[in-house]
Protein backbone atom coordinates (compact mmCIF):
# COMPACT_ATOMS: atom_id res chain seq x y z
CA UNK A 1 0.00 0.00 0.00
CA UNK A 2 1.32 3.20 -1.05
CA UNK A 3 1.68 6.01 1.87
CA UNK A 4 3.51 9.69 2.50
CA UNK A 5 3.87 10.25 6.14
CA UNK A 6 4.98 13.74 6.63
CA UNK A 7 6.49 15.09 9.74
CA UNK A 8 8.31 18.23 10.72
CA UNK A 9 5.83 20.44 11.38
CA UNK A 10 6.29 23.52 14.32
CA UNK A 11 5.98 26.64 15.16
CA UNK A 12 8.45 29.16 14.53
CA UNK A 13 9.56 33.13 14.40
CA UNK A 14 10.15 34.69 11.36
CA UNK A 15 13.22 34.34 9.50
CA UNK A 16 13.82 31.04 11.37
CA UNK A 17 13.61 27.26 9.78
CA UNK A 18 12.20 24.24 9.86
CA UNK A 19 12.84 20.96 7.84
CA UNK A 20 9.90 18.61 6.72
CA UNK A 21 10.14 15.06 5.84
CA UNK A 22 8.04 12.59 3.66
CA UNK A 23 8.65 9.35 3.98
CA UNK A 24 7.56 6.95 1.10
CA UNK A 25 5.95 3.73 1.66
CA UNK A 26 4.94 0.60 -1.12
CA UNK A 27 6.82 2.88 -3.85
CA UNK A 28 10.27 3.74 -4.84
CA UNK A 29 10.75 7.74 -4.96
CA UNK A 30 13.13 7.52 -7.65
CA UNK A 31 10.41 7.15 -9.69
CA UNK A 32 7.58 9.50 -9.19
CA UNK A 33 7.27 13.11 -8.74
CA UNK A 34 6.92 14.13 -5.07
CA UNK A 35 5.85 17.54 -4.15
CA UNK A 36 4.59 19.94 -1.64
CA UNK A 37 1.62 21.67 -1.63
CA UNK A 38 0.63 23.69 0.75
CA UNK A 39 -2.99 25.82 2.27
CA UNK A 40 -3.12 28.44 4.17
CA UNK A 41 -5.96 29.56 6.96
CA UNK A 42 -9.27 29.62 5.46
CA UNK A 43 -8.46 27.92 2.31
CA UNK A 44 -10.06 24.39 0.83
CA UNK A 45 -7.49 21.43 -0.11
CA UNK A 46 -8.64 22.81 -3.46
CA UNK A 47 -7.06 26.33 -3.17
CA UNK A 48 -3.44 24.62 -2.34
CA UNK A 49 -0.34 26.55 -3.70
CA UNK A 50 2.38 24.55 -5.09
CA UNK A 51 5.24 24.59 -2.73
CA UNK A 52 8.09 22.32 -4.72
CA UNK A 53 8.44 19.15 -6.57
CA UNK A 54 11.25 16.80 -7.75
CA UNK A 55 10.73 13.83 -10.22
CA UNK A 56 14.41 12.11 -9.92
CA UNK A 57 14.01 10.16 -12.87
CA UNK A 58 12.55 13.04 -14.82
CA UNK A 59 15.57 15.32 -13.53
CA UNK A 60 13.18 17.92 -12.52
CA UNK A 61 13.51 20.25 -9.26
CA UNK A 62 10.76 23.05 -9.28
CA UNK A 63 9.86 25.59 -6.64
CA UNK A 64 6.64 28.43 -6.24
CA UNK A 65 7.95 31.72 -6.99
CA UNK A 66 6.95 32.84 -3.37
CA UNK A 67 9.66 30.19 -1.88
CA UNK A 68 12.57 30.05 -4.47
CA UNK A 69 15.72 30.97 -3.33
CA UNK A 70 14.14 30.38 0.54
CA UNK A 71 13.45 26.65 -0.12
CA UNK A 72 14.99 23.61 -0.82
CA UNK A 73 13.78 20.15 -1.65
CA UNK A 74 16.24 17.03 -1.77
CA UNK A 75 15.73 13.25 -1.52
CA UNK A 76 17.37 10.33 -0.03
CA UNK A 77 16.94 7.00 -1.91
CA UNK A 78 17.72 4.99 0.89
CA UNK A 79 15.39 6.47 3.65
CA UNK A 80 13.23 6.66 0.25
CA UNK A 81 12.10 10.66 1.84
CA UNK A 82 11.60 13.60 0.71
CA UNK A 83 12.93 16.81 2.45
CA UNK A 84 11.99 20.63 2.41
CA UNK A 85 14.29 22.97 3.43
CA UNK A 86 12.64 25.84 4.61
CA UNK A 87 14.89 28.84 5.38
CA UNK A 88 14.04 32.81 6.51
CA UNK A 89 10.30 31.85 6.98
CA UNK A 90 7.17 34.74 6.95
CA UNK A 91 4.14 34.37 8.77
CA UNK A 92 2.88 34.10 5.15
CA UNK A 93 4.53 30.43 4.97
CA UNK A 94 2.39 29.54 7.83
CA UNK A 95 0.01 26.71 6.13
CA UNK A 96 -0.48 23.20 6.57
CA UNK A 97 1.70 21.21 4.28
CA UNK A 98 0.66 18.37 2.49
CA UNK A 99 3.20 15.93 0.54
CA UNK A 100 1.79 14.14 -2.50
CA UNK A 101 3.27 11.71 -4.97
CA UNK A 102 2.54 10.43 -8.40
CA UNK A 103 4.11 8.27 -11.26
CA UNK A 104 2.73 10.10 -14.04
CA UNK A 105 2.64 14.04 -13.31
CA UNK A 106 6.29 14.95 -13.88
CA UNK A 107 5.67 17.99 -11.33
CA UNK A 108 2.70 19.60 -13.22
CA UNK A 109 1.20 21.25 -9.90
CA UNK A 110 -1.69 21.02 -12.01
CA UNK A 111 -1.66 17.40 -11.86
CA UNK A 112 -4.50 15.58 -9.99
CA UNK A 113 -1.34 13.56 -7.61
CA UNK A 114 -3.01 10.24 -6.31
CA UNK A 115 -0.64 10.21 -3.23
CA UNK A 116 -1.33 12.64 -0.48
CA UNK A 117 0.13 12.72 3.08
CA UNK A 118 -1.84 13.45 6.12
CA UNK A 119 -0.55 16.96 5.71
CA UNK A 120 1.83 18.99 8.70
CA UNK A 121 1.17 22.61 10.31
CA UNK A 122 3.80 24.99 10.06
CA UNK A 123 3.11 28.21 11.95
CA UNK A 124 5.19 31.39 11.70
CA UNK A 125 4.89 34.28 13.76
CA UNK A 126 6.04 37.67 13.26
Amino acid sequence: EEQLVESGGGSVQAGGSLRLSCEASGFDIDDYSIGWFRVAPGKEREEREAVACVAVSDGITNYGDSVKGRFTISSDNAKNTVYLQMNKLKPEDTAVYYCVADWAARCDSEYPYDYWGQGTQVTVSS
